[in-house]
C-alpha cells in the first residue's frame, strides 16, 4: 500500500458536478488499496469573489480579518467533498489547515510554512479514512491566528504534507493533462511533456508557467517530493517532475519548454549618476517595500554626461509603491526621473540541455527576428534565456520560438476547463 497526496484546484471543484467527479477519483484511488490525503482549493472563483466583497465593504481590509474570510472558501470545499466521499461508502474526515498541523509565520496574506505536524492526518489514515485538508491556510503558533499562504498556497500545502508524511507521490490535479511545452491556450500545438526535471520546472514556474506555483516546486526540490501533474477531467498519464529524470544514459532534451508572463511592469530610473553606490541606494529602497524584482538592465545614457539608466521588471501590483518611494528620494539618489511601462510581455526558453548545446541563442533570436519581434531586455541563466517585448507581440513570439525548436505537436492540446489551473 502506498500513500498518495492528491491536490485538486478550484476549476476541478467549481460546482457540485465537479465535486462528485473528484470524489469518484479519490474513491477509485482508495479502493485500489492506497492511503489518500487530499488537499482542496476553494470552488471556482470563490477566493476572488470573497476578496472583491471585502473591498466593497472597506477600502483596506484588516489583514487578520481578510485571512479569516478567505480561508472560508477552502473549508466549504473540504466539507462538501467529505460529504460526497462518505455518500460513496468510504470514510472521510475534513481538516482545516490548522487542524492538519500547518504551522506558519505570522505574515497574513503571504505566510510561509515553518513546520508541519500532521498527527491528526496520520490518525485518520490509521483509522482507514481519507483525510481531506483545506489548502492555502495554516496558523501561527505564537499568535494563534489563522494565516493564508498566498496564491498557489494549495499546491504548497499539498507538497508540504507529502514531505511530512513521506508520501510516495504528490498528484496535482488541474484542468490540463500535464505540463506542456508552452501555454496550450496560446500555443495550440504545444506538446505534453512526460517527464521534466525539478530544476527546469522551477525555471518555468518562476517565469510565468501557471500550472504549478514556484513555492510548491521549491518545496518539492528541497525535500525530494515527486510531483505528478494530471487532469481531474481524464485518466491520462500526466507529467512527472523528478529530481533527475534523464538518468546517466539518456541525454536530456535541449529545450523543455517556454513560459510567458504579462503580469509584470518595467520601471526605468532615468539619468542616475554613474558613480559607485547609486545602484545600491536604489535597490535598498526597493527592498524596503518588499518588491520582487526580476530582470535588471543598466545602460549608459545616450549623452556623455556621466549618467546611466537602470531598468527592472517587477509585478504590476508592486510598481506604484516602488515608483512613489524612488520619486520621494529623487534628491538623495540624484536621478532625473522615472518611466513606467506595464504593456510588456516576458518570454522564457528553458532546458537543461542548453548547457551543452551551441546555437540555442542563435536559433532563439533568429526566430524572434523573423517574426518581427523587438527585444527590449534580455536575461539568462545556465538553463534559461528570457526576453521582454511588447505584450501584444508575446503570443506571436511564443509561437515562432516554439516552432523554431520543433516543439509543435501534430494534435491540438486540450484545456478541459479553460483556465490552466
Amino acid at each position: 500500500m502506498s500513500l498518495i497526496v492528491q491536490k485538486f484546484g478550484g476549476s476541478s471543484v467549481e460546482d457540485a458536478a465537479g465535486i462528485k467527479r473528484v470524489a469518484n477519483r479519490i474513491v477509485e484511488t482508495r479502493k485500489a488499496g492506497h492511503d489518500v490525503v487530499v488537499v482542496v482549493s476553494a470552488m471556482g472563483d470563490t477566493t476572488d469573489d470573497l476578496l472583491e466583497l471585502a473591498h466593497e465593504i472597506v477600502d483596506d481590509p484588516a489583514p487578520r480579518e481578510l485571512d479569516m474570510l478567505l480561508t472560508a472558501g477552502e473549508r466549504i470545499s473540504m466539507a462538501l467533498l467529505a460529504m460526497a466521499i462518505k455518500d460513496m461508502d468510504v470514510e472521510a474526515r475534513s481538516f482545516t489547515g490548522s487542524q492538519a498541523g500547518m504551522q506558519t509565520d505570522a505574515a497574513h496574506g503571504s505566510a510561509r510554512i515553518v513546520d508541519v505536524n500532521p498527527k491528526r492526518i496520520k490518525d485518520a489514515l490509521d483509522d482507514g479514512s481519507v483525510a481531506i485538508v483545506a489548502g492555502f491556510q495554516g496558523f501561527n503558533r505564537n499568535t494563534g491566528d489563522i494565516t493564508t499562504l498566498g496564491r498557489g498556497g494549495s499546491d504548497t500545502t499539498a507538497v508540504a504534507l507529502a514531505a511530512a508524511l513521506h508520501a510516495d507521490v504528490c498528484e496535482i490535479y488541474t484542468d490540463v493533462d500535464g505540463i506542456y511545452t508552452s501555454d496550450p491556450r496560446i500555443v495550440h500545438t504545444a506538446k505534453k511533456i512526460d517527464v521534466i526535471s525539478a530544476e527546469e520546472m522551477l525555471e518555468l514556474a518562476a517565469h510565468g508557467a501557471k500550472v504549478l506555483y514556484i513555492r510548491a516546486v521549491e518545496f518539492a526540490r528541497r525535500y525530494g517530493v515527486e510531483i505528478h501533474v494530471r487532469s481531474s477531467f481524464s485518466h491520462a498519464e500526466g507529467t512527472r517532475i523528478l529530481q533527475n529524470p534523464y538518468g546517466d544514459k539518456v541525454e536530456e532534451p535541449i529545450v523543455a519548454g517556454l513560459a510567458s508572463d504579462t503580469s509584470e511592469a518595467k520601471v526605468t530610473v532615468l539619468g542616475v549618476p554613474n558613480v559607485p553606490g547609486k545602484a545600491a541606494e536604489i535597490f535598498r529602497l526597493v527592498a524596503s517595500v518588499k518588491a520582487n524584482l526580476d530582470m535588471i538592465v543598466q545602460n549608459l545614457s545616450g549623452e556623455d554626461d556621466g549618467r546611466t539608466d537602470i531598468s527592472f521588471t517587477l509585478p504590476k501590483s508592486e510598481a506604484k509603491s516602488v515608483i512613489d518611494l524612488l520619486s520621494a528620494n529623487r534628491g538623495e539618489i540624484g536621478h532625473l526621473g522615472i518611466s513606467h511601462d506595464d504593456n510588456i510581455g516576458k518570454l522564457s526558453l528553458v532546458g537543461s540541455g542548453m548547457r551543452s548545446h551551441a546555437g540555442v541563442s542563435a536559433t532563439f533570436f533568429t526566430a524572434l527576428a523573423e517574426a518581427g519581434i523587438n527585444v527590449e531586455m534580455i536575461s539568462t541563466s545556465e538553463i534559461r534565456i528570457s526576453i521582454v517585448t511588447r505584450a501584444d507581440q508575446l503570443a506571436t513570439a511564443l509561437r515562432a520560438v516554439h516552432s523554431a525548436f520543433e516543439l509543435d505537436s501534430d494534435v491540438e492540446a486540450i484545456v478541459h476547463a479553460g483556465t490552466g489551473r
